[in-house]
């Protein structure tokens, strides 16, 4: 049987950039919502805040991320994959700039909310248009090597803030980091020039036509609230937020903890999403054998929970490496199962609006994390304690929801 290696090397150029264009595009959107974890710190002296609402700007972001996947992925599946996602990249490349010159902490808060508008449009178009070009048999491999795209983003985040923070004034250093997400707009000029149409989607829609049922058709948004699929959408959405609630738990305060530990935030980072990268990878691969997708997830999510006191409660900053590395093996790591798991939970007319809204509509029960943590912080619970709390939490939930839906492996994609 080919390797997987080969299967990537075999796919054709439309193939090859459909997922390029996806890759890259969950990066750099990676890229814009992590780097102002690195600069948390700042904004709260600029504009005198507190935890709390220093960890509100992540909470309005994944709220209205619920706003771009619904839309998106309804217009995904109306119009194709591919405007929607160009239309998404240039948002939020464009309010991630808007976020740097901001003049107070509600500008700040509006920008980051506008922000998350875009972010949830990129995934909902960006993942059935690189899925849809690909064959069946790649699919849980190439949806855990997409997803972590998103790690490559924040490592990229991470680069970025090492190299340009200490050498910028500080008064403004906090803002010309937020100026580099203009960076991810380039990228559009590439993707309507070389990109082509998802392959499922034309299809459809030129079946659609000759019927002449095109123009008459259902807003998918409205069709997955309908009798026989309002089951699965609710079902992926709990468990879409239970995902979020692992991620940012993980993720949104880890920066900070690293400064208030006097650490090098790189090395440690660069160890948590290269677990990440790894682990998503592994576990999207993993999937499509017998372990299928809920097998992986419930792996990866126990791994996450068992490593997590290396990862924030020991003082030993070898062991804190470690843990990093396993705790994104595991917690991050998860998440390469989760996008094949969502996207097949939905008939193709529906795919974009169904895994979109679901995705999003768990971000926006997770968004609540990041301000948890804060307030948890605010009221005297160690920052340590209170991600390892919420950690092991969600991934226990993690685990025991991925077993209250079918097994997915196998289904047809068309």
């Amino acid at each position: 049987m080919p390797t997987l290696a080969a299967e990537f090397r075999s796919l054709n150029a439309d193939q090859r950039r459909a997922f390029a264009a996806a890759f890259l595009g969950w990066m750099l959107d990676g890229f814009d919502f992590t780097i102002l974890t690195f600069v948390l710190a700042d904004i709260q002296q600029h504009f005198s805040v507190n935890s709390a609402l220093a960890g509100a700007l992540g909470t309005v972001t994944l709220m209205f991320r619920l706003v771009g996947g619904a839309a998106a992925g309804s217009a995904a599946d109306r119009w194709g994959r591919k405007l929607p996602l160009v239309l998404s990249i240039v948002w939020f490349s464009l309010f991630t700039v808007l976020s740097g010159f901001s003049t107070s902490y509600a500008m700040l808060f509006a920008c980051r909310a506008l922000f998350g508008i875009g972010m949830g449009g990129e995934w909902a178009a960006g993942m059935p248009l690189a899925l849809e070009h690909l064959p069946d048999r790649l699919r849980g491999a190439a949806a855990g090597i997409l997803q972590g795209a998103w790690a490559w983003g924040y490592i990229l985040s991470a680069l970025v803030f090492e190299v340009l923070y200490p050498v910028l004034p500080q008064n403004i250093a906090w803002r010309v980091l937020l100026w580099t997400g203009a960076v991810p707009a380039l990228l559009v000029l590439w993707i309507r020039a070389r990109v082509t149409e998802s392959p499922v989607w034309t299809e459809r829609a030129g079946r659609a036509e000759g019927l002449g049922l095109r123009a008459k058709s259902k807003i998918s948004l409205a069709r997955i609230f309908e009798r026989d699929l309002i089951g699965t959408t609710i079902h992926c959405s709990i468990l879409a937020a239970a995902f979020m609630v692992s991620y940012y738990a993980v993720t949104y305060w880890y920066a900070t903890f690293l400064r208030e530990r006097g650490l090098n935030t790189l090395p440690y980072l660069v160890a948590l999403n290269v677990g990440g990268i790894f682990g998503s990878a592994f576990w999207g691969w993993m999937s499509e054998g017998q372990l299928g997708r809920r097998g992986a997830v419930t792996c990866a999510a126990i791994l996450g929970i068992v490593v997590c006191p290396l990862y924030v409660l020991t003082a030993d900053p070898r062991l804190l490496a470690l843990g990093a590395f396993l705790v994104g093996l595991g917690a991050h790591g998860m998440w390469g199962a989760f996008p094949s798991y969502l996207t097949e939970r939905f008939p193709p007319e529906v795919r974009g609006a169904g895994a979109g809204f679901c995705y999003h509509a768990g971000a926006l029960a997770g968004s609540f994390t990041s301000f948890a943590i804060g307030s948890a912080r605010d009221s005297g619970t160690p920052l340590p304690h209170a991600m390892a709390m919420a950690i092991a939490a969600s991934g226990l939930a993690v685990t025991i929801l991925i077993w209250l839906g079918p097994e997915t492996r196998g289904r047809t994609w068309t």
